[in-house]
């Protein structure tokens, strides 16, 4: 245990039936627009998701005007599409301009969870081994060091912060559906591994 984290935490499963919200949810990109979603999913304020989406959802053009409207609308819509039976394990987002996100997706294919991390730059940030294969579902230990080896968030952070930790700290959130603590472990990498972090 890392600071009262179970790293070891390992959740049965990522493939389990969807609710119709949690369907919906697994298909939206953009992160502003998944947060919200999701609050009004949670609260359960249907109509308002409704109008959110308008009868038909955001087309892809509704997006680029949101984005003309503040940059960081556009976090999240330019990350590839999921394949097949793919799912999102976790996220995440960092406050630049148009608050990019970097992605970790799950498939489950010929007996074995295959993972993959994304950028919404074709994987020009990533920067180690994006591509990995599992016979169960990943610890809370594991995800994040996979997630952040692939991308690797301490550079990004330097090349913003040089050596100011707490600026670096609240410049990135993690999100996980299936990882409650995995911002809090990113947050414990940041602070272990930051430069001249006191």
């Amino acid at each position: 245990m890392a600071n009262g984290l179970d790293i070891n935490f390992r959740p049965k499963s990522y493939f389990g039936p969807l609710s119709l919200p949690e369907q919906l949810l697994a298909q939206v990109k953009g992160d502003v627009v998944k947060e919200r979603l999701g609050t009004l999913c949670k609260d359960g304020r249907y109509d308002e998701v409704v109008q959110l989406l308008g009868e038909h959802g955001i087309s892809n053009s509704q997006f680029k005007e949101l984005g003309k409207i503040h940059p960081m609308f556009l976090g999240g819509n330019y990350l590839p599409d999921t394949e097949g039976n793919e799912v999102e394990i976790a996220r995440i987002v960092i406050e630049s301009t148009t608050f990019d996100v970097t992605c970790m997706f799950a498939k489950f294919d010929d007996g074995k969870i295959h993972f993959r991390v994304v950028d919404e730059y074709g994987g020009d940030t990533l920067s180690g081994p994006c591509e990995m294969t599992s016979k169960e579902p990943l610890t809370l230990g594991q995800v994040v060091d996979f997630f952040l080896t692939a991308w690797s968030l301490i550079d990004v952070l330097e090349m913003n912060f040089e050596d100011d930790l707490n600026s670096a700290l609240g410049f990135f959130t993690g999100k996980s559906e299936f990882y409650p603590d995995f911002d809090a472990l990113c947050r414990e990498h940041v602070t272990a591994k930051f430069p001249n972090a006191s």
